[in-house]
């Protein structure tokens, strides 16, 4: 017999994220199985079990009755065992949400962290009603998933690596001292011969392993596992004591993450390593803790609010040691308007306006747009972007949406988002495969877990006036069947997603799948169940502006992948430049076969060659450590400004900035030379 509800909160709809409100809709089954795919979703280990109930078609926020397509059922109690990572935006900085005493805010409403008027919480969906009524918040958005690391891994063995692989030798006369943070994923290999600085001395400071449990968690936070070389030498002692007891000095201090060739490892000998870019700097790392990794991934967040607390770890850890930072992050988050206005892009920017303090970002890997041979299949994972323009009202454009099938069933959740401008308005309507069309949805409108003839559900949202950016946005969620007793995924084929201009006086807009990681899930009767990426048709397609949303922030460096030995852009490097029309990437480092530390494996077999814009980042990253090395009051906006100066074009370029190289390739030399005379006086009294 299906459970008795009772009404959920009343909800200020214009406070919460369209995604959020989907996923508070689903029930306890649904989002139960949604866990295990969306990173910042996680269930309690006892699930109430209700049979779901879905609001019926399309309802508008905040329109006349006459003006309701249809009336609106009542919706189920949301569930309380299940909760999401969100970001808070407050309407004061002094009024958070953790202190504010207008009104008592939920108690199991967790506070994690806070950045001027933002704020990372842990929230039970059924705590969201309540929370959007909180006077001093304005809106809430969920945390960004973030995207595992997908790099070529060579299988040829190599041997120990020369310092001129970059295309320059880093100079190893030794500067002022420098912090170099890494947040990476796989485990942080700090017994590497290419971390040692001594027999039992490594020049790991700090590693946070959020996923951890071996540990105390660090001050501030009350998750993972801190291990701490700087004043407690945890690390230094299992190198001292590992031979005694017979195992290796990382199984004495153990990450939840020990993967043979860490992703985290081998970004993190790139950067400051002993045959690295900066092989002097001390280091301090967080391991984000990856959903398949776990345990139980139900139970576990990977996503971007995890990410501001690691940096806000990485910046409180060089304050005690009173060090400038270059931190490197080869991660990325793909959803929002890819024009800095992200939560996890704000947050940063703001940490970003105190001297001594850099960000780079790897830019991507979603450069592809066609195949090179028969069994080349990396456009799947390039074709993330559209764009074009709607000429005036009374006029449409189609857009072609790809879902897989041929005996693979998509169990992911696709997701669309379409940015426009403030000033147009537009409608939309979607036709699946096969099915009739769908809407028009017009603004203000949406259509919230609607079941399709094959038990899939598509959500669409039509919102006007994005709170962090002021621009309008079309959200559209094709969502799988997730129930113990039957599960189906999204259909495959061509979904058409059609713009209707309404009223146009802009008409540009810019579009972005929310790509997901192919991932098999295994198999149920005669079917194949994946994780796999939606994309655009190759008609759909616009082959620019595929950099990563993490990648888009104002200060942040974003870099390209070099393919040093063919002197080009590697074809899978994404590409610029942002929905706001500014330069990323910055510039281009080499990121394609470079060989670096592999983690975690035997004594005979210390190195691996990579390639993507995960290896090309941390290039850069130790470079800048090398220019905070000269001069530590450097901010963020001048360090970019010298990348931007002494960057060289390919032969036969200009210095203009390209989309795809950025303002050109690293000039290592040049920038240490400028950053020299920057402190240089110039005597003009000759």
């Amino acid at each position: 017999m299906p459970a008795k509800h009772s009404a959920p909160a009343k909800i200020d709809l214009n406070k919460l994220q369209p995604k959020l409100r989907m996923i508070r809709n689903g029930d306890s089954e649904v989002n139960t199985l949604r866990a295990e795919q969306a990173s910042p979703i996680c269930v309690a280990p006892r699930l109430a079990r209700a049979e779901p109930k879905r609001r019926s078609d399309v309802e508008s926020q905040g329109a006349p009755r006459s003006e309701r397509s249809m009336r609106i059922t009542s919706l189920k109690k949301v569930a309380s065992d299940v909760y999401a990572n969100v970001f808070i935006q407050t309407n004061d900085i002094a009024a958070s949400v953790e202190d504010d005493d207008r009104v008592k805010l939920p108690a199991r409403v967790k506070a994690t962290g806070r950045n001027g008027t933002l704020t990372t919480a842990t929230v039970p969906l059924s705590e969201l009603g309540r929370l959007t009524k909180h006077p001093a918040v304005t809106f809430i958005e969920l945390g960004e998933p973030l995207a595992t690391p997908q790099p070529e891994i060579s299988s040829k063995k190599v041997s120990a690596p020369a310092r001129s692989r970059f295309g320059f030798t880093p100079p190893t006369t030794r500067a002022g001292r420098v912090l170099i943070g890494i947040i990476d994923v796989q485990g942080f290999d700090f017994a590497h011969p290419d971390f040692l600085a001594g027999k039992h001395r490594t020049r790991w400071m700090r590693i946070w392993d959020q996923g951890g449990t071996a540990r105390k968690s660090p001050a501030g936070f009350d998750y993972g596992a801190e291990f701490d070389n700087y004043a407690n030498k945890h690390l230094d002692d299992a190198l001292r004591n590992a031979s005694e007891v017979g195992v290796r000095p990382q199984d004495l201090e153990c990450q939840a993450e020990m993967v043979p060739g860490s992703h985290g490892t081998h970004v993190a000998s790139i950067a400051a390593g002993n045959s690295g870019v900066c092989p002097h700097a001390l280091l301090a790392g967080v391991v984000v803790s990856l959903t398949e990794k776990d345990g139980d991934p139900r139970a576990s967040f990977y996503d971007s609010t995890r990410l501001a607390h690691a940096v806000e770890y990485l910046l409180g850890v060089a304050e005690e040691m009173k060090l400038p930072i270059s931190i490197n992050i080869s991660l990325g988050t793909n959803g929002h308007a890819h024009d800095g206005s992200s939560a996890i892009s704000r947050w940063i920017d703001s940490a970003l306006t105190v001297p001594g303090r850099c960000v780079c970002v790897a830019a991507g890997n979603a450069g592809q747009e066609i195949a090179e041979t028969p069994d080349d299949y990396g456009y799947v994972m390039g074709r993330i972007h559209t764009s074009g323009r709607i000429a005036s009202a009374g006029l449409d454009t189609d857009l072609e949406w790809i879902v897989v099938g041929n005996g693979v069933e998509d169990l992911s959740e696709n997701e669309l988002e379409l940015w426009y401008s403030a000033q147009d308005r537009f409608a939309i309507s979607v036709r699946p495969p096969g099915m009739d069309w769908i809407g028009p949805i017009e603004p203000r409108q949406f259509i919230e877990n609607r079941q399709l003839a094959d038990k899939s559900f598509l959500s669409i949202y039509n919102e006007l006036y994005h709170p962090a950016n002021g621009c309008n946005y079309i959200a559209v969620y094709l969502s799988p069947l997730l129930q113990k007793r039957a599960i189906g995924g999204v259909r495959a084929g061509q979904w058409t997603v059609r713009l209707h201009g309404r009223e146009v006086r802009n008409g540009d807009f810019h579009g972005w799948i929310e790509r997901d990681d192919p991932r098999p899930l295994g198999r149920h009767g005669l079917k194949e169940y994946w994780n796999f990426p939606s994309f655009f048709s190759e008609r759909s397609n616009v082959d620019n502006s595929s950099v990563g949303s993490l990648g888009c922030g104002n200060h942040i460096i974003t870099v390209a992948n070099l393919d040093l030995a063919r002197d080009r852009i590697a074809k899978t490097s994404s590409q610029g430049p942002t929905r706001d029309g500014r330069n990323k990437p910055d510039v281009a480092a080499p990121g394609t076969e470079i060989v670096a530390a592999k983690g975690f494996s035997d004594d005979e077999d210390l190195w691996v060659a990579m390639s993507g814009t995960s290896m090309a980042s941390p290039v850069v990253a130790g470079l800048v450590a090398l220019m905070l090395a000269r001069e530590r009051q450097l901010t963020a906006a001048q360090i970019q400004g010298i990348l931007h100066r002494t960057a060289l074009p390919f032969p036969g370029g200009g210095y203009s900035w390209a989309n795809d190289i950025g303002y050109g390739r690293l000039n290592a030399d040049a920038a240490l030379a400028e950053v020299t005379r920057m402190g240089q006086k110039e005597d003009r009294t000759k």
